[in-house]
């Protein structure tokens, strides 16, 4: 995606901003290696100077990307910063145990782990128009501040070339890369088998796809099904050569926590199930679908929502993919 060219304004308003809202104080960067949180690390670093910049990054172990570990550490060298590490898989694994719960992990996890750290600083974020936080939250609260609150993906990127910034890609997904465990699309009551099978499988994928030569605009396995099964849902676009298809499928087939392996060759209908709070809300069942879910599917999806009867799934969880008729 061509990125857009940014004003000097914007990037002189930027840094006055946080120099404002920081007044001189030393603060701390939540920071994965993105884009998003590189922008932010490096306008605080332009606007307050590095010795008052601090970068804490909260690794979830076997859910944090082999790629992403890597980039990590490229980009706080790059950006000339201090960095710290913070563990959060043990945390993940009591969270998502009732389901998918994407923006919790980030409220407790991600974002209540590197305030713990902060010790009374300001945390900067990289929040912005393409999640959750930026479509609801505030730009300055409780402690956070959201410098790119206002700002869609193509100006960040716009943004980061003004700085000089070159983010490298994981591969997953040009605008979505982080979390392996986003692509656990059930309750995560047994590491060994839901979470090996989902962090397994997705580390397999770009494998194959970087041993192949294969950029892809998105490459991700979803893992659906009942709990005591595991369904791989491979999502490749553009479509892969039929010799790295082949390649892709052997490759899961050789992971002993999958039960099946599926690539989506196009739309589908997803049968899923709401828990109470979930079956009871017809907005937070339509941004799961369209905002939580469609981004991440090769090709467009419809959900058929059904209510469940585990009274322990706080989210959803998805219990089979069948192939839907395409869209006019």
């Amino acid at each position: 995606m061509a990125p857009v060219a940014v004003h000097s304004a914007l990037l002189g308003g930027l840094l006055a901003d946080i120099r404002e809202v920081a007044a001189g104080a030393p603060v701390v960067v939540a920071f994965s290696g993105g884009l998003d949180s590189s922008t932010v690390a490096a306008l605080a670093r332009d606007a307050l100077g590095a010795d008052r910049v601090l970068l804490v990054t909260v690794n979830m172990g076997r859910y944090a990307y082999r790629r992403g570990n890597q980039i990590v550490l490229e980009m706080a060298d790059r950006l000339g910063l201090p960095q710290r590490c913070l563990l959060g898989q043990g945390m993940q694994h009591v969270v998502q145990r009732g389901g998918p719960a994407c923006n919790r992990c980030t409220r407790e996890i991600k974002l209540g782990m590197v305030k713990a750290a902060a010790r009374g600083r300001l945390v900067l974020t990289g929040s912005n128009r393409s999640d959750t936080w930026g479509q609801r939250g505030l730009k300055v609260a409780n402690g956070f501040y959201a410098p790119l609150l206002d700002l869609d993906k193509p100006q960040i990127r716009g943004l980061a070339d003004e700085l000089g910034l070159r983010v490298p890609r994981i591969g997953e997904h040009w605008g979505r890369e982080g979390c392996i465990l986003k692509h656990l699309l059930k309750p995560l009551v047994s590491p060994d088998y839901h979470g090996r099978a989902v962090a397994e499988a997705n580390e397999a994928l770009l494998e194959v796809l970087a041993a192949h030569g294969v950029q892809a605009e998105l490459a991700n396995v979803k893992v659906i099904g009942p709990l005591g099964r595991n369904i791989a849902l491979v999502n490749v676009r553009p479509h892969p050569p039929a010799g790295v298809r082949a390649a892709v499928e052997a490759a899961l087939a050789r992971l002993s926590v999958l039960d099946e392996v599926r690539f989506v060759d196009g739309p589908q209908r997803l049968v899923v199930l709401a828990g109470p709070a979930l079956a009871g809300d017809p907005a937070g069942r339509g941004w799961v679908a369209h905002g939580r879910l469609a981004p991440d599917f090769a090709h467009p999806i419809e959900v058929e929502w059904r209510p469940s009867r585990n009274a322990r799934l706080r989210t959803f969880q998805v219990v089979d993919a069948v192939p839907a008729e395409p869209r006019p």
